[in-house]
């Protein structure tokens, strides 16, 4: 697909990490850019920033994607490009003993069904929606739309606490192919990238000799990942006409350890 002004994408996760890399990216392309996020001040500012829309989504929420997708398509048109970054996580142990009191606990499953409803179905509510939207269009050279999501390297090798976080991200990964295979005829490609450790806004936060520890752990390049090669990658998939059903590690060859 040709990046230009007469393309539209949907970044959800865009106000920030790896998605504002993402929109800021294909803006340069000349694409109009629409923001889906829940960070009104971050998502705004963005979206000044690149000459965007803001529209504030919740991805768990049907009502509130089809809001967003409204809003988007009546600012910049039907989209093209959907890349779903959206997601969080959280860790707790499938079951194990308090420390301090010996009490057996274990992940509580509203906090597992919370990630999986965020990470998984939030990132196929997106997909749906948006390959209808993309259908309605008239090919270009061949395509409707390319859709990209983001999955973790947790999805191959989760550490102790991740159960929820992994079996969202492998959900994603393991989705790639049947709905690539599902929008196919209809011209719209769809790929997954799965990041390693990535230098985003929550690991910023995080103490330095933490940091540091992580990016020795990263076999070459010993470093945390920069948004700017996440979003690299993310637009060639969209470029490249050939790239399908495909999921991608992008993560200095790391495999995470059991802890």
């Amino acid at each position: 697909m040709e990046l230009n002004s007469n393309i539209s994408a949907v970044v959800t996760g865009g106000a920030s990490g790896l998605g504002a890399a993402t929109a800021r990216l294909l803006a340069s392309h000349g694409v109009k850019v629409a923001l889906f996020d829940l960070n009104e001040e971050k998502g705004e500012a963005m979206a000044s920033e690149i000459g965007g829309v803001f529209c504030n989504v919740n991805v768990t929420s049907d009502e509130s994607v089809d809001a967003g997708f409204e809003k988007a398509r009546a600012s910049i048109g039907q989209e093209r490009i959907l890349i779903n970054c959206a997601g969080t996580g959280n860790a707790a142990k499938t079951a194990g003993r308090d420390r301090k009191t010996g009490e057996i606990k274990h992940f509580p499953l509203d906090a597992f069904n919370l990630i999986i409803q965020i990470n998984l179905v939030g990132t196929f509510r997106c997909i749906a929606k948006s390959a209808a939207g993309m259908l309605t269009l008239d090919p270009i050279n061949g395509e409707r739309g390319a859709i990209v999501n983001t999955a973790s390297v947790a999805a191959e090798d989760g550490q102790m606490g991740q159960a929820a976080y992994s079996a969202s991200k492998g959900g994603v990964v393991g989705m790639t192919l049947p709905i690539a295979r599902d929008l196919a005829r209809e011209l719209v490609r769809v790929n997954t990238i799965l990041p390693g450790i990535f230098d985003t806004p929550l690991m910023q936060g995080a103490p330095d000799n933490v940091k540091q520890a992580l990016a020795a752990s990263v076999p070459n390049p010993a470093r945390l990942g920069n948004p700017d090669e996440f979003a690299s990658l993310a637009v060639e998939m969209c470029k490249n006409g050939y790239f399908n059903g495909e999921d991608v590690r992008l993560d200095g060859a790391i495999r995470m350890a059991p802890r």
